[in-house]
């Protein structure tokens, strides 16, 4: 399992051994039950179980270590606890009809633990959003100088990717939520299929409609796909991020604590370390998921090539996500923004952001558009070469001039103009202070 470095004590004690072996245990009690019910094993046996029926992990191991075979040496563990009445535990079940049913309630739980930090991390971002909504700041498209935009807007656009997310995400839970108490091949030989109903909907399960020896792999697919997705959306910020804290541009910085250090050689360095976290930990989250679509297609009716393989990933892309989604809302509550630096680098390109309103007003008052399109690209690459401010070429450009007033190439220039939607903006989203 991952390194207890990244492991959070709510998610990790989900992905240890003595979780696993209880939620065996519960699928085990809930199937005697069942069965009990319906008077094919004694009640008074039942009851017994229940009583008795514990799960020491120490000697579960030990068992192990001989027979080889984790639920045949968590059944002897169990039943030696139990003592005769243990001999009406796992009638007519194989050992994925356990092994898979409680593997669905760990994911399950770890879904919905996962969903509780997403919506903390977008709880966040709606905070510093609204804080931010009309901090004005360069846009860039290609890396380069592009229109202005506000920073509550760039937050505004990770809120509704991570709304799609949450959407995702509910939908894998739910796929991935299913049990199935089938038999070796899904035939319900020796075991009915009342009985597979009546114990996932004591577990709050769907019931597997068709199975063979497992519950297929395209659910388990599903899940670790879209965490790999919310990844990549915690990648896309953290990059940002990143990018903004570049010396050059400076325009944010992620928390840096007191008495942390950037570097053993340069005290200066303040380097974006959480976020370069984040930004590594997603390529694990995207590597696991193709590990897990290769787990789609197995032998016949099951093979165990994709045992050994979830067993490291699904632990560790819940551990993973549960601390990149906690890291990175810790980034964003602590973000340092510097709106002195964003308005220093707005005026770095002269006022070239204007330059499609001189464009777009050109045309409004008569101008061929292809004309227009080359007059204000000269005048914008002569401001540029020449480090003019950008007004001052146009508003001297005679053939500009046949068209605008100075007075209306001023207000060309307007920053206001470009904040006239972000209201509309922000209330699709639902946001309003």
């Amino acid at each position: 399992m991952l390194l207890n470095r990244y492991t959070h004590p709510e998610m990790g004690k989900l992905w240890q051994d003595g979780y696993e072996y209880e939620r065996w245990l519960e699928v085990e009690l809930a199937v005697a039950e069942v069965m009990a019910k319906r008077g094919e094993i004694p009640f008074e046996a039942m009851e017994e179980i229940r009583a008795k029926a514990k799960v020491n992990p120490k000697r579960v191991l030990e068992i192990e270590a001989v027979v080889r075979h984790d639920l045949i040496a968590f059944l002897q563990a169990v039943v030696e606890e139990i003592g005769e009445a243990g001999k009406h535990l796992h009638l007519g079940l194989t050992s994925s009809d356990v092994k898979d049913t409680a593997l669905s309630l760990v994911l399950r739980d770890s879904g919905r633990l996962l969903k509780k930090d997403l919506q903390a991390l977008r709880t966040a971002l709606v905070k510093r959003a609204l804080e931010s909504k009309y901090t004005v700041m360069v846009g860039r498209t290609h890396g380069i100088h592009a229109e202005p935009l506000t920073f509550g807007l760039k937050l505004a656009l990770w809120i509704a990717e991570i709304d799609r997310q949450d959407e995702r995400l509910d939908q894998a839970i739910v796929t991935v939520s299913a049990g199935k108490i089938s038999g070796a091949v899904g035939t319900y030989a020796n075991v009915a299929p009342e009985v597979e109903e009546a114990v996932c909907k004591h577990l709050g399960l769907e019931t597997a409609l068709v199975s063979n020896q497992i519950l297929q792999r395209d659910r388990h697919a599903h899940f670790m796909t879209t965490l790999a997705l919310i990844g990549g959306t915690l990648e896309k910020i953290s990059t940002e991020i990143r990018n903004l804290q570049r010396t050059d541009i400076l325009e944010v910085e992620e928390p840096f604590a007191e008495g942390q250090k950037g570097s053993s050689a340069m005290p200066h360095k303040r380097n974006p370390i959480v976020c370069e976290q984040v930004a590594g930990m997603s390529r694990l989250l995207r590597g696991n998921a193709l590990a897990a679509m290769e787990n789609i297609a197995l032998w016949h009716e099951r093979d165990m090539t994709h045992s050994s393989v979830e067993r490291v990933i699904l632990p560790d892309s819940c551990l993973l996500l549960d601390h990149m989604l906690r890291q990175m809302t810790r980034v964003i509550s602590g973000l340092r923004i510097r709106e002195d630096q964003m308005k220093r680098n707005l005026q770095k390109t002269y006022g070239l952001t204007s330059s499609q309103r001189v464009l777009l007003a050109l045309v409004e008052h008569g101008c061929m558009r292809e004309d227009a399109y080359a007059w204000v690209q000269q005048d914008a690459f002569q401001a540029w070469d020449n480090g003019i401010d950008f007004i001052e070429v146009v508003s001297a450009d005679a053939r500009v001039l046949k068209y605008l007033t100075k007075e209306e190439i001023q207000g060309l220039f307007d920053l206001k103009y470009h904040l006239g939607h972000v209201d509309d903006i922000f209330k699709r989203l639902g946001l309003e202070a």
